[in-house]
């Protein structure tokens, strides 16, 4: 069974089991703490108020049994569920765009093929309600339709609240609210905010950049997954949750967070790189290892290791880098 994580995932071969059981049975004491302290806050009556005290136990990770509400919550997602009810039943019994139903069908078996509970022979197979979010999504939102990526994201989703309508109001926060133009058609957001990334490098780890510049490696070649799947499949199940609980809380700047402290982070390893294919590789490397997996020690850094990061500075960043690549189009 210990091949298998909790959240169905096939450890791979190389699997640093040792080192994992180090840090969980340290991680399981901050759980258990966590989860009497968030018990408090809901005092069973599930519901809270975005505060500092509410931002500050987010950061500190939501335990399981809490996250899909504070998810819905905090994310405004529960406030349109409850406002538009029978509304994602109604999307699933439209007439379905045949186009978008193929692609769709496409991506199934492609999703969390190293997940038990995604299988054809799983039972319940998690591929159905997966097939009907996104289904729904296209049809509640025309002009992104469906888009890889988006198949990863709602199937995290699905993990985590059990609750198809639920997953949909989530995935619709998502790409509706919180990341800004990642799965349009062409992606304009997307392509902005690793522009930016590469802008807040040049800032705060000069000489990364300037390496990338040197060897003429564009950040989408590197970062561009850390983006569309929200760092799904790249780094550790539990440290991607972690970074969701801060997603749905403070925006889309904890992705430039969490990029900026795995560059900071490993500084002197990716300068060692001394060509094109190295650099690339040492960013395949730097997603691996204990500084990720160790989810909890990982999360104080990005709230520190980077330095102030303000809204303001990522928007002005965000306009000049969208006008660039208007004018290159």
């Amino acid at each position: 069974f210990y091949r298998v994580d909790p959240y169905g995932f096939e450890r791979p071969d190389d699997f640093d089991y040792a080192s994992y059981e180090a840090f969980f049975s340290r991680y399981l004491v901050v759980l258990t703490r966590r989860a009497i302290k968030w018990s408090k806050l809901l005092k069973g009556n599930n519901s809270v108020q975005k505060s500092l005290k509410v931002k500050r136990y987010i950061r500190k990770g939501i335990p399981n049994e809490h996250r899909a509400l504070i998810w819905m919550i905090v994310s405004g997602a529960q406030t349109n569920m409850e406002q538009n009810p029978g509304y994602y039943h109604r999307l699933l019994e439209e007439e379905k765009n045949d186009k978008l139903v193929e692609a769709i069908k496409t991506d199934m078996n492609r999703t969390f093929p190293d997940n038990v509970k995604f299988r054809k022979t799983a039972d319940p197979c998690l591929q159905h309600p997966l097939y009907n979010v996104l289904v729904a999504y296209g049809h509640h939102n025309k002009a992104v339709g469906y888009c890889q990526g988006m198949n990863f994201i709602a199937g995290y989703l699905i993990l985590i609240t059990k609750n198809e309508e639920e997953s949909f109001w989530l995935l619709d926060a998502l790409i509706g609210r919180i990341l800004p133009d990642y799965y349009s058609p062409a992606m304009l957001g997307l392509k902005t905010d690793q522009e930016v990334l590469g802008e807040l490098v040049k800032m705060k780890v000069p000489a990364v950049a300037e390496l990338m510049e040197r060897h003429g490696v564009m950040w989408t070649l590197v970062v561009s997954r850390w983006f569309i799947c929200l760092f799904i499949d790249i780094l550790p199940v539990e440290t991607v949750l972690r970074i969701w609980d801060c997603l749905f809380y403070e925006g889309s700047k904890i992705i430039f967070r969490v990029a900026l402290t795995l560059i900071k982070q490993h500084q002197a390893f990716i300068l060692e790189a001394t060509n094109f294919p190295d650099i690339c590789d040492k960013f395949k490397q730097i997603t691996k290892g204990t500084l990720v997996t160790e989810c909890h020690s990982f999360m104080q850094k990005i709230f520190t290791d980077p330095g102030s990061l303000s809204m303001t500075t990522i928007n002005k960043l965000r306009e000049t880098c969208r006008e660039k690549l208007l004018s290159q189009g």
